[in-house]
């Protein structure tokens, strides 16, 4: 355990390859029957961006929970959540294709935000936090490019029913902002927090 920096309370491998990708050497939290899943339902008129601090806040103390319950080596809990929202409605992961369509409608043609926040509870139990925020202008689509697009598959595990780094970067015309955090982990913001408890990129 001496070479491991940290655990990664997500399952994404789209998080896990960019952490490998820098360097990063971790450790994944998977639950099992006795440890549930963090429960991601919005709360009743609850903001995008609250949800996101929310979610993200309560996986990093879940690792933290996990870790202790499990007598792993205390190390620092990495976790991280993305959600898509256009006019203030937030956009999960869709439960099947049909939701996965709905949304791909709604974002075809107009702007949309996504937020990815961070959060790490370090060896002493402290907890750190960012966000990242950014805003991505879909191109219109036609019904039958969405109707093909979801039937690969590819956004069914996706907030906002799209990875921007498969075949829906052909619907994006522009982005401001970080195109890993729309990933699903801004990089920038995640060295910086890392190195502030210690643990450097380079």
């Amino acid at each position: 355990m001496t070479d491991i920096n940290f655990y990664l309370a997500s399952r994404s491998p789209r998080r896990r390859e960019l952490l490998q990708n820098w360097g990063y050497r971790f450790i994944v939290l998977e639950a099992s029957d006795n440890d549930p899943e963090v429960d991601e339902t919005a709360l009743p008129h609850e903001s995008a961006l609250d949800y996101v601090r929310r979610i993200t806040r309560t996986k990093a103390l879940w690792g933290q929970t996990l870790i202790k319950n499990r007598s792993l080596p205390s190390l620092p809990v990495l976790a991280s959540d993305t959600t898509v929202a256009i006019d203030d409605l937030i956009l999960g992961k869709p439960k099947d294709s049909d939701e996965a369509i709905t949304f791909l409608n709604r974002l075809s043609g107009s702007s949309h935000q996504v937020y990815t926040g961070i959060a790490i509870v370090d060896s002493r139990g402290k907890l750190h936090e960012d966000l990242s925020i950014s805003t991505v202008h879909f191109r219109k689509l036609t019904q039958n490019e969405i109707n093909d697009y979801v039937a690969t598959k590819e956004p069914l595990d996706k907030a906002g029913a799209y990875g921007i780094q498969g075949k829906a970067g052909s619907f994006v015309l522009s982005i401001s902002g970080s195109f890993t955090g729309i990933m699903g982990l801004p990089m920038t913001e995640t060295a910086l927090l890392l190195r502030k408890i210690g643990i450097p990129l380079f």
